[in-house]
């Protein structure tokens, strides 16, 4: 399915993971759009990523820099990438859209790339 059009060209977007208790937790994410995919950086240490080993599905929405969600929800499945060209592929993609993403002092920790993709 195509990213919808509440989410594409966004700044920010929440993402909800679940914990096995079936309960969300919302963070909002950097993000950018390939085609019709997602890409998320995170820290592998973080616990969005061990939520998302335990169950791929997630929601997105549109929300501002502190979370608060600014538009529809829309289920989605998120997949833990490889360090390999989709990893490098999706780093370059974020790089492009936010300049901060470039200082690689800033985001040394930033080690997991995260694809979602729209229900």
């Amino acid at each position: 399915m195509p990213i919808p059009a509440e989410i594409r060209g966004q700044r920010y977007l929440s993402l909800a993971t679940f914990r096995k208790t079936g309960v969300p937790v919302y963070t909002p994410v950097w993000f950018a759009e390939e085609g019709d995919k997602l890409y998320v950086m995170t820290n592998a240490k973080l616990g969005k990523v061990k939520r998302i080993r335990n169950n791929p599905q997630v929601k997105i929405a549109p929300c501002t820099i502190r979370g608060k969600i600014t538009g529809p929800e829309f289920p989605a499945s998120a997949r833990i990438l490889p360090n390999n060209e989709d990893a490098a592929r999706a780093r370059q993609a974020i790089k492009d859209k936010y300049w901060l993403a470039r200082l690689p002092w800033l985001w040394r920790n930033s080690n997991t790339y995260i694809e979602i993709t729209v229900r």
